[in-house]
């Protein structure tokens, strides 16, 4: 079934509070979860619920709660949380399945509903297809003495911190020992309410901005260098040793240098992986839109890359398959396999901070030390017809390249890329390159637009 106006994917269902996604369609597709989660699990189901703070999140709350309450589903409410708190809480509650109400990185009106299931993972590409085909059904509802009940669990966030700390990555000692002065933007989402809180407890000396959990964004909430120009300024003035920002339900994680430079979220992972890597070997996976220097930072330490399609739950269960010990996206979305295979950015907060113990130097020193490489990213509206012409106008432009098909197309060369795919979360394309400079990354994106531009 089409639903007009909404992205359905493996990432959810989100769009526009009061256009596509209204109390209905939230509804809707709460009940086929529920109807589906109680089918798989053979009878009585748990799903936990959660949210973080948008706006538009205690409204649709109670409404989902109703939802899965009518398909007589018991719900654990946790409340308002980050993403992968609610993703820990259904592994710790031995759940059926898992629903957060959260638009992640996505601008200020909208929200959306994430599917996660009994083992913690978002849902993938043929969980979700099941799934739809339930929601588009005809949903079997419980009657009066089936209904679902309803209990509070309060101790998530704290059950998460406390793993976190007990990570064998993480030397609670050697960090609060450094007594790190941190800047800290939680950009008035569901982190105000959880990461100061893990900060002090590695004894961090923490400055904080945007801590209200009111969903009122006083900017774009998506953690890129170009938003995070009031955190920079805090670093400056904090004298802090680095600045953290993550997005509205935390699952990335964004840096700023002692210098007051953002640096780039691809870095997030390159050097939570460093410190995973120092102690653990394996392979890193992470997706096709993420910058070479996890390459580098893979080889330093005598393993390899290996690269999924876009998407938390493909780098996921690649990750589960290899038995990666870290991977992510480059998105600052850090995914660490002995505390649960989701973007974590608590998780990756604290192994940026063990790192810096580590290495006793200023973050800006340890980006120095490496090759930097120039991203630029790009989007456009997503045109009409079919992408194929696209990718093979491309494939012909560029016949040197090493192609890959997993999602959409990238296309490789030994010191660049491109990548262009269609946006799982907004109805648009992105194209995304990286080169050693600006100029040869601007470029690759120009030439990659000239056949989507021709379908406009």
């Amino acid at each position: 079934m089409a639903y007009e106006g909404l992205m359905v994917s493996v990432s959810g269902v989100r769009g526009r509070v009061g256009e596509a996604l209204t109390p209905e369609i939230m509804a809707k597709f709460a009940a086929g979860f529920g109807a589906w989660a109680r089918a798989k699990a053979g009878g009585k189901a748990k799903i936990v619920l959660g949210r973080d703070s948008r706006v538009s999140g205690p409204m649709f709350h109670p409404v989902v709660i109703a939802a899965l309450q009518s398909v007589g589903c018991d719900i654990i409410d946790v409340g308002m949380a980050p993403t992968p708190t609610i993703q820990l809480a259904v592994e710790h509650h031995h759940a059926a399945g898992g629903l957060a109400i959260t638009a992640s990185h996505n601008p200020i009106e909208w929200n959306a509903l994430k599917f996660i299931g009994p083992s913690g993972l978002f849902l993938d590409g043929n969980e979700a297809a099941e799934m739809r085909a339930v929601v588009d059904g005809d949903i079997k509802r419980a009657m009066w003495d089936e209904l679902g009940k309803v209990e509070r669990d309060e101790n998530a966030n704290e059950r998460h911190i406390a793993a976190i700390l007990a990570l064998p990555y993480i030397d609670v000692e050697k960090i609060r020992a450094r007594k790190f002065k941190v800047a800290l933007d939680c950009v008035r989402g569901a982190g105000g309410a959880f990461m100061p809180g893990l900060l002090e407890k590695l004894g961090c000396v923490v400055t904080s901005i945007n801590l209200e959990t009111d969903g009122r964004f006083p900017r774009s909430p998506e953690p890129i260098a170009e938003n995070l120009g009031e955190l920079e300024a805090l670093v400056k003035k904090s004298g802090a040793e680095i600045g953290m920002a993550v997005d509205p339900d935390v699952d990335r994680l964004a840096l700023v240098s002692d210098q007051g430079k953002a640096i780039g979220e691809d870095y997030t992972l390159a050097l939570a992986a460093k410190a995973v890597l120092k102690k653990k070997k394996g392979v890193v996976v992470t997706n096709l839109s993420t910058s070479r220097i996890v390459d580098d930072i893979a080889s330093e330490a005598g393993t390899r890359v290996i690269r999924a399609p876009v998407g938390e739950v493909n780098v996921a269960t690649r990750m589960r398959s290899e038995k990666s010990p870290v991977g992510g996206e480059g998105n600052g979305g850090v995914i660490l396999s002995d505390l649960h295979l989701g973007r974590d950015a608590p998780a990756g907060a604290a192994l940026i901070l063990q790192l810096l113990a580590d290495e006793n130097r200023p973050l800006s020193a340890i980006v120095a030390s490496y090759p930097r490489y120039i991203i630029v990213k790009d989007k456009l509206d997503r045109p009409k017809g079919s992408l194929d012409e696209v990718y093979a106008a491309l494939k012909a432009a560029f016949p040197g390249a090493e192609a890959d098909t997993q999602d959409g197309l990238r296309l490789t060369w030994p010191d660049r890329w491109v990548h262009v795919r269609p946006s799982g979360t907004e109805p648009i394309v992105r194209v995304i390159a990286e080169a050693p400079s600006a100029e040869d990354a601007l470029k690759l994106v120009k030439d990659c637009r000239v056949p989507l531009d021709r379908m406009k």
